[in-house]
């Protein structure tokens, strides 16, 4: 990515650290780390004053941060980050600096009181998340090619769902196939078959898939550090009556909320028009999570779709809709309905008008997940 954006991002925070009559930020997340300046090594910390911008790490990454660390001074010793701002003299007495206080821990804010002791600190909650919700043209771009290697891979492993082959399986396929055609997998795959399906963040295990299966494969790539996040339930042969009705039901509703996804909405009213359904169906009490979630250089991230949120959706978010169903083996059921889960999800870029689904190839329609 091209200094350019990198700087423009920076003149937004210090904008926003403006508007808060904030005179700077101490930044230790290191994905946020990533998003200001380009850094992608395991230890740093950006400082921003009046005075100007740094970063600090240490000896390992001085090579690494000449080519990567871009509008920052860089600073590197064995010192602790916050002994270099005091040995390199950089000016805080006296400012009100925010630090990130979800990120940052108890005894860390003691440390930064003491070897700081002139700093104002004040605890800071989602600036750089907030601003990062709001993708460039660089991270759609990014976030399309992981969508579009995220279908191709899906597409791939579907001869692989039938009798004979486990959950494991296929999640080490997934993979094999991520870091082929991509950076990587976005996170572990979720390989969930049968009642182990009924588990929204259930672990791969070898069980082998059964002629009925429903099994939710919830697996991405990354490409550049920005990541997808899909879902798809298919099915090992073909489904019953009654497992095609939850199906369809689950689909509708993911549809809705789909729909809803437009700048100005507010986001529990998008959670809202998948739960409400659900619940107008009969299996409100199977769905055990919230709609969504923001996407990016990290996989859950700002603005968040559930009944508490209060955040409302701007134009270039991109978002994961994604209602389930999960009826486990203890449900008040007929057994015969027990152990089974389905999710949907896409990746949904929202605009002011007409959101954009950006996982277009994988299929949902029952009739072509069925083997």
């Amino acid at each position: 990515m091209g200094e350019k954006n990198y700087f423009n991002r920076q003149n937004n925070l210090r904008k926003v650290l403006k508007d808060k009559n904030l005179d700077g930020m101490l930044i230790s997340n290191l994905t946020n780390i990533r998003y200001i300046c380009g850094f992608t090594g395991s230890a740093a910390t950006c400082l921003v004053t009046p005075d100007g911008q740094f970063f600090l790490t240490d000896g390992r990454y001085i090579e690494q941060s000449k080519q990567q660390v871009k509008g920052f001074k860089i600073f590197t010793d064995m010192a602790s980050h916050l002994d270099q701002i005091k040995d390199n003299k950089i000016n805080v007495d006296g400012l009100k600096v925010a630090f990130e206080g979800e990120h940052t821990s108890y005894s860390y804010f003691q440390m930064m009181k003491a070897v700081l002791p002139g700093v104002i600190w004040e605890n800071s909650t989602g600036i750089l998340e907030e601003l990062a919700s709001v993708k460039d043209q660089h991270e759609l771009d990014c976030i399309r090619v992981a969508v579009e290697i995220t279908d191709k891979v899906y597409e791939e492993i579907l001869p692989m769902l039938s009798p004979g082959y486990t959950e494991k399986d296929v999640a080490n396929e997934l993979v094999s196939k991520y870091r082929k055609y991509s950076e990587g997998e976005a996170y572990s795959p979720i390989v969930a078959a049968g009642p182990n399906g009924a588990l929204p963040h259930a672990t791969p295990t070898d069980r082998e898939f059964q002629k009925g299966d429903f099994f939710v494969i919830d697996a991405a790539a990354k490409n550049k550090g920005n990541q997808a996040d899909m879902t798809r339930t298919p099915v090992v042969g073909k489904a019953t009556s009654k497992h095609r009705e939850i199906y369809e039901i689950v689909k509708e509703s993911q549809s809705r909320g789909c729909a809803m996804a437009k700048a100005g909405v507010p986001c529990k009213e998008v959670d809202a028009a998948t739960r409400d359904y659900i619940h107008e169906m009969g299996y409100g009490e199977y769905y055990t999570h919230g709609t969504g979630h923001g996407l990016g250089l990290e996989i859950h991230t700002t603005p968040r779709f559930s009944p508490q949120s209060d955040q409302i959706l701007k134009k270039n978010n991109v978002m994961t809709i994604e209602p389930g169903i999960y009826i486990s083996s203890e449900s008040d059921v007929d057994d015969k309905w027990k152990g089974i889960g389905i999710r949907i999800e896409d990746d949904v870029l929202v605009n002011e008008r007409q959101p954009e689904i950006l996982s277009k190839a994988a299929l949902k329609e029952i009739s072509d997940l069925e083997s």
